[in-house]
């Protein structure tokens, strides 16, 4: 394991999608460093009115664009060289009824905008001053606002989950314009969410948990094709079939050829897009795991050095410490497939301590990994196939990250902590894999005051930066972090004036 030197960060930090780039919002300005060497190559003035006052920082999809937003204003910046791109947002509506969730579109040149209440969405075309704007989203709030709209792959088409008058009704609203293509109801009391397939071929509706599993598969036009409800009972007499538990989760692998939906027992369902007739039940274990030859079981076992024993005896994953009313929740709180979709990670609400592993085209349980803290981050690596990344909760995990592959030994302990002033992390934590060029598998941690890479490199491995400390890269928290910014890219903050004046800014919807 190599580490780079600990560099200046803030509570809003964030690598690039491409993994070219860190940016980093400080007191008066935005940082972008190049991970190839930890310099800062670009040093973007922030306008008076959004210093201070961050509420959403944001990479496009291209890495591009850098999306800014305070309690009034949206701010968009060109991350190029040179580049004097910046276009504000103002509009009374912000104001008027507080946005609570701001990001990019499905491209640079659009921004949605989820106001308070779900009174409305305004998209903002970049390249216009034209505002589109829809009532009534039913998902609004930044933790939920991901199950109300989605981009179909390719023709960029949005499908969104509107409600009225108590009856929800799905839009399809084309790529330009965002005018409306087709609009129903579908035949559902409360949805709960809608996504398309990676391939574009189908888009899910399903419904809400009080009535019963059922996801409606829906063709690119909007035509219902199938109706599931479940798994077929054993027998046509069954008494108990339509009393499962409903969705909590659905998703589908990345190759798009499996959709996997959770209920809120202990049961994962396995259908095939091909054939959507076909499902397959993987249910977690109640009490002990029973092991055999094709599963791993890995408990940590010393909470001072994090260490992990694979288990040789049945062992049985721990529950939720509190039993408070807030902690009566049940099913799978995630699951998310890996890059080559070919395992699939959950984590089950009354067993927050444990990542479970399935496979898929075995159909069994691959893995278990047990911590003593419950588990605040599950990530798969987005490009290197089965290779996973875990995060705790709690001061004693604060700048450690956990990484986990089947032909490892165990979960490998990531000791960022030690290498931090004093030994401590600071405010929030935060992880990111950081997808560069690299073959090397590189994790980016961030807390309110600074970060650090680390890779899972030999010693005569390359790493994805330059290994020689470049001067103002190492962490120095008596000085500010826009001063440290500024030396690193030998340009003096007053000299930036003349450069990023935004004399060119676009004031859209003003």
């Amino acid at each position: 394991m190599r580490y780079s030197p600990v560099l200046k960060s803030s509570p809003h930090c964030l690598p690039s999608p491409d993994g070219h780039y860190i940016a980093t919002v400080s007191v008066s300005s935005i940082s972008i460093r190049d991970v190839a060497t930890l310099e800062t190559v670009r040093a973007i003035r922030l306008p008076a009115e959004a210093a201070g006052s961050v509420t959403t920082f944001a990479w496009s999809s291209s890495s591009k664009k850098l999306l800014l937003a305070s309690a009034e204003e949206i701010h968009v910046f060109d991350v190029a060289e040179n580049s004097e791109y910046h276009a504000t947002i103002r509009s009374p509506a912000l104001s008027g009824a507080k946005s609570v969730f701001v990001d990019f579109g499905q491209h640079d040149d659009e921004v949605f905008v989820f106001s308070a209440l779900g009174i409305k969405l305004s998209i903002f075309p970049l390249s216009s001053s034209r505002v589109v704007e829809i009532n009534n989203p039913k998902f609004y709030t930044p933790s939920s606002v991901a199950h109300g709209f989605s981009f179909r792959s390719q023709s960029g088409h949005l499908a969104l989950l509107t409600r009225t008058s108590g009856k929800d009704m799905i839009s399809i609203h084309s790529a330009g314009d965002r005018a409306v293509a087709r609009s129903w109801s579908p035949d559902v009391i409360d949805a709960q969410g809608l996504c398309w397939s990676p391939d574009g071929r189908w888009l899910v509706v399903w419904e809400s948990a009080a009535h019963g599993i059922r996801v409606l598969f829906y063709t690119a036009d909007g035509n219902l094709y199938r109706d599931w409800t479940g798994p077929q009972p054993a027998s046509p007499d069954s008494i108990d079939y339509g009393l499962h538990a409903g969705v909590k989760q659905l998703t589908f692998s990345h190759n798009g050829h499996h959709v996997a939906v959770a209920d809120y027992e202990r049961s994962l369902y396995i259908l095939s897009t091909s054939n959507l007739m076909q499902c397959f039940e993987l249910v977690h274990p109640l009490g002990s795991i029973e092991l055999r030859d094709t599963l791993q079981v890995w408990q940590e076992t010393d909470a001072t050095v994090s260490a992990f024993v694979k288990a040789t005896q049945s062992v049985a994953p721990p529950g939720r410490a509190s039993k408070t009313s807030q902690d009566l929740r049940t099913g799978c709180d995630h699951m998310s497939f890996d890059c080559s979709s070919a395992v699939i990670a959950t984590i089950l609400a009354d067993a927050p301590t444990t990542v479970w592993i399935w496979d898929v085209a075995a159909l069994e349980l691959r893995a278990v990994l047990i911590f003593h803290s419950n588990v605040s981050k599950v990530e798969w690596h987005p490009a290197q196939p089965e290779l996973l990344s875990v995060k705790c909760e709690g001061d004693r995990s604060g700048g450690l990250v956990f990484v986990w592959d089947p032909l490892s030994d165990g979960p490998r302990t990531l000791d960022f902590q030690s290498h931090f002033v004093g030994g401590i992390t600071n405010g929030r934590v935060s992880t990111f894999w950081v997808k560069s060029g690299s073959e090397v598998p590189t994790i980016l941690l961030t807390d309110s005051n600074a970060c650090m890479l680390g890779a899972l490199a030999d010693e005569d491995q390359d790493v994805p930066w330059k290994e020689d400390p470049v001067e103002g890269a190492r962490d120095d928290r008596s000085g500010s972090a826009t001063e440290s910014d500024s030396q690193d890219s030998g340009m003096d903050p007053g000299d930036l004036d003349d450069t990023f004046h935004f004399k060119r800014g676009a004031g859209l919807g003003q």
